[in-house]
């Protein structure tokens, strides 16, 4: 290819919409125009890469017997009300209808597709265990796009579904999908990515796994212990927590004046947060009673864990009307609890002498003792874990970090096959449901974590396996005849082995050079007068490890070193 036909200026500039390196890189690279919020037109240079990827992605599904399919982009409505999720899905999801009134919908992901394809095709036992997979362009009505191609609304998944006969099949061959992702993620470049326990959300399933790569601009937050290697997202993630110890003390009613938030009180008490117990209100979904969550002070609550605790969707109490609640000075001593459900963090067990709301204006209660004046029921955790907290396996102290979410796998046991009725005759004769595997990885997100991952201030860094051209010719003073000869014949001759690009355009040394690092291909060689009287040419890397002349006629031996295809 070259240069000076690529379609997509590069431009020194960074745009203001830009904050993340991947997003400035392949804005200022000519690699993505936006078109939406949310979506993106690919050039060239990225969809080269993602053609990379994607073959990548399918030598290891193939290698761990995969069948590669291809589902519909728009589905019938009534695929998703057999699995039950056209009702529960309630974000992200594009329903429309067709013109003689037939609810469809976009596939945002499609384990109902896989479903129905499946259940026909396979009737015994016998043709178990398969996994079918797609490389497809989705549509999830996003309401958190950002970062270029990180958080998008239109995107290329790579999704799997697997069937089996027992539980402990599908265990089996999670396992080898675990270690495909390993190797996937090791082709690309990024072999730093790691695996953590995750929540299931919509996809239901007990188990899941998301591969994550650490990263200060990724919107997930990974738990890490570094002693004993657990890991997990916050979502799911658990801690001990260090309790009080203090001495009950009698309940004493404090006039607290407009004193509602954790600090202020903590100030005005002179107690640290971990002495409070505060109230967190929650409207869930299909309920018309609020659910009251109490836990310590210093503690967040995690909106995940309590999604999972009620079993239905969360969302803050905003509508205050006909709630029988004093806000900003609700507390667990002698609340009215009629027409509430009530949770109680696992923070709370054995506590004593805590500060608590009163239920009454202006008021708060000192002297709480949680066993001897509130005695709930039971106990369940719903706190996020802080920085600092205990490992509840080997006792050390637990770290955060922010993760970009590349890639996650699912055991879904039976909500899809039972929900769509789908059955195989077992060797005994019996009918029974398959459980499923779902294995999923955003194609255009790993683009841009490899740029996060690899890149520096003047462009990305791309691994050999997925450049979206293997050697950069920079042809400098190409007005000189001799020059632009020994350019074209180099061009030529790298052509037949190697992906190559070549700037071809009459321009100053420094704009070939900026755009070969927004470019970011892992070999430059560079055709200047005074190199090639010499009858050599210089060779970097865009790593910066090599740098070197070479005489012109063992330029492929040379290479051949570098490039390992």
């Amino acid at each position: 290819m070259l240069i000076s036909k690529l379609l997509g200026e590069r431009y020194k500039e960074k745009s203001g919409e830009a904050a993340f390196p991947s997003h400035i890189y392949l804005l200022r690279g000519g690699y993505i125009r936006q078109v939406s919020n949310g979506i993106f037109s690919l050039l060239l240079p990225a969809k080269k890469i993602v053609r990379k990827i994607e073959q990548i992605i399918r030598e290891e599904m193939d290698a761990i017997d995969g069948q590669e399919v291809l589902f519909p982009v728009v589905l019938p409505a009534e695929l998703w009300q057999e699995s039950g999720r056209f009702d529960s899905v309630t974000n992200g999801l594009i329903r429309f209808k067709d013109r003689v009134g037939h609810d469809m919908l976009l596939g945002m992901t499609h384990e109902e597709a896989a479903v129905h394809l499946a259940r026909s095709e396979v009737k015994s036992y016998s043709k178990y265990p398969f996994m079918i997979y797609q490389i497809q362009t989705k549509f999830r009505d996003e309401t958190r796009a950002r970062g270029g191609l990180i958080r998008v609304r239109e995107f290329t998944m790579k999704d799997a579904y697997s069937f089996h006969t027992s539980q402990e099949d599908l265990e089996q061959y999670y396992e080898r999908a675990l270690k495909s992702y390993d190797r996937i993620f090791q082709r690309v470049g990024i072999p730093e990515v790691i695996s953590v326990r995750s929540d299931n959300g919509m996809m239901g399933g007990k188990v899941s796994h998301e591969y994550m790569l650490l990263s200060d601009v990724g919107e997930d937050t990974i738990v890490i212990c570094e002693s004993c290697g657990y890991k997990a997202n916050m979502e799911i993630a658990v801690s001990q927590i260090a309790h009080n110890g203090c001495e009950e003390q009698e309940i004493e009613e404090v006039y607290t004046p407009d004193i509602k938030d954790i600090d202020s009180l903590a100030t005005f008490f002179k107690i640290p947060a971990n002495k409070l117990m505060k109230a967190a209100v929650f409207a869930v979904e299909n309920s018309k009673k609020p659910l009251v969550v109490f836990l310590r002070g210093d503690l967040q609550v995690n909106e995940s864990k309590l999604r999972n605790t009620v079993r239905a969707n969360v969302f803050p109490l905003t509508d205050y009307e006909n709630v029988n609640l004093c806000f900003g000075f609700i507390g667990a001593y002698d609340l009215d609890s009629e027409g509430l459900d009530v949770v109680y963090d696992t923070s709370l067990q054995g506590e004593s002498n805590l500060v608590g709301g009163a239920n009454k204006l202006d008021y708060h209660l000192k002297g709480i003792s949680i066993d001897r004046d509130i005695k709930p029921v039971g106990y369940v955790d719903i706190a996020k874990v802080n920085e600092g907290d205990i490992c509840t396996k080997c006792g050390s102290k637990l770290n955060l970090h922010r993760g970009i979410e590349v890639g996650n796998i699912f055991q879904l046991d039976t909500k899809y096959t039972k929900s769509m009725n789908m059955t195989f005759t077992d060797m005994d004769g019996t009918q029974k449901h398959p459980v499923m595997g779902c294995y999923g990885i955003g194609v255009g997100r790993l683009l841009a974590s490899v740029i996060e991952a690899s890149h520096d201030e003047y462009g990305p860094i791309w691994p050999m396996a997925i450049a979206p051209w293997q050697i950069h010719i920079c042809l400098l003073n190409n007005e000189n005849e001799n020059i632009k000869q020994v350019g074209f014949a180099l061009y030529e001759q790298l052509s037949k082995k190697y992906d190559v690009l070549m700037d071809d355009r009459n321009v100053a040394a420094g704009m070939q050079f900026a755009d070969a690092d927004l470019l970011g291909i892992p070999v430059r060689i560079v055709v200047s007068k005074r190199n090639v009287e010499k009858g050599e040419l210089e060779l970097t890397t865009r790593d910066k490890r090599i740098k070197k002349s070479i005489k012109i006629e063992d330029v492929e031996a040379e290479l051949t070193s570098i490039i390992h295809l």
